[in-house]
């Protein structure tokens, strides 16, 4: 019998300000090891570097890549435009920085099809270019930053609340109404909720890896981590029961810290064991992170854990509620999910 033809499948990006890494993540896409057909969709936000004239280069090099536009710049609202424009049965996520491993697709179709799940992900494996990115990349993969989630740090197949980016049937998203764009981070978590809620299922392997380039600097980090805060908080709000002592351990730190501080300046010496403790814990905590990088790398390690930590937990902290009513506001009902194979 002739060998049955894999599913089509679209790969969708929504990018802004991706003109260091789009051409070379679209590359890891084009030359992946999959015998189906494929087309990529980028969605365009209003990027101030040459992100648009790299991907009208890439437009004209390879009939396979389209892109449309995000005049708002916003991420859910790029991935549901690129979803409309796209037309394959199986949708992958990827973004403007993110590597694919050359089996990644063709691994996560017959996850799709093995376990009959809605989505599949795997392992945000994060990599540095210099010794700053290699801090961080050490950092985002270690226990003492980001705690035991899975998708972080590596662990067994099996169902999941959520996973990095996404391998999903075309069904699933269309039946969900795609994502909601109110989330402006979140996104994921809020979308495979919806999945789930429906008796759909989230499924996370170890097999799929994507290369992840952490951001260039301090400020940039500090800036998303605050950002993750705030919209976990969001999430936390959104659905009772979700939050775990995980997503508490920053916002409890940057607490104990400031307390700390000012009980050390304005009452007694002692008040500044605490942030001294704190220190002391991920500089012990960056020596394993950090083993095999150059000695410039080990030495910010602490840094980006500090940046990670306090911004997070400072962005959680100051989520106004204001943000939340207005999410839960936009709350869509989930719809059962579909049982049809990929085909």
């Amino acid at each position: 019998m002739p060998q049955q033809q894999p599913p089509a499948v679209s790969v969708i990006m929504p990018v802004l300000n991706e003109e260091r890494h789009l051409r070379n993540s679209v590359r890891h896409i084009l030359e992946q090891e999959y015998a189906g057909e494929m087309e990529v969709v980028i969605a365009l936000g209003p990027s101030t570097d040459r992100t648009d004239e790299i991907a009208a280069e890439l437009v004209a090099e390879d009939p396979r890549v389209h892109t449309v536009p995000n005049p708002t710049g916003r991420t859910p609202a790029a991935l549901n435009a690129a979803i409309k424009a796209s037309r394959h049965p199986v949708v992958v996520r990827v973004d403007g920085h993110g590597m694919l491993s050359p089996n990644y697709i063709a691994t996560a179709v017959r996850l799709l099809e093995e376990t009959g799940a809605a989505n599949v992900g795997g392992i945000m494996h994060a990599e540095g270019e210099n010794a700053w990115e290699d801090a961080v990349a050490a950092a985002m993969t270690a226990k003492i930053g980001v705690g035991n989630a899975a998708f972080h740090t590596g662990g067994e197949a099996g169902p999941a609340d959520t996973v990095y980016l996404g391998v999903f049937r075309r069904d699933a998203l269309e039946q969900q109404g795609g994502y909601n764009e109110e989330f402006i981070r979140a996104q994921d978590w809020e979308l495979n909720f919806r999945i789930r809620e429906a008796g759909g299922q989230v499924w996370f392997s170890p097999e799929l890896r994507v290369q992840y380039r952490p951001r260039p600097s301090i400020k940039a980090l500090a800036k998303q981590y605050k950002d993750y805060g705030k919209w976990r908080h969001v999430v936390a709000r959104y659905h009772a029961g979700s939050i775990n002592l995980r997503y508490l351990a920053p916002p409890a730190a940057v607490c104990a810290i400031a307390a700390g501080l000012v009980v050390g300046a304005a009452v007694t010496p002692w008040g500044f064991v605490v942030p001294a403790g704190y220190l002391a814990a991920i500089t012990a905590g960056s020596l394993p992170a950090g083993k095999g990088l150059s000695v410039k790398a080990r030495v910010q390690i602490p840094v980006a854990l500090a940046t990670m930590h306090m911004s997070w937990g400072l962005g959680f902290l100051t989520s106004p509620r204001s943000l939340a009513k207005r999410v839960i506001a936009s709350r869509r009902p989930s719809v059962p999910a579909p049982t049809a194979d990929v085909e």
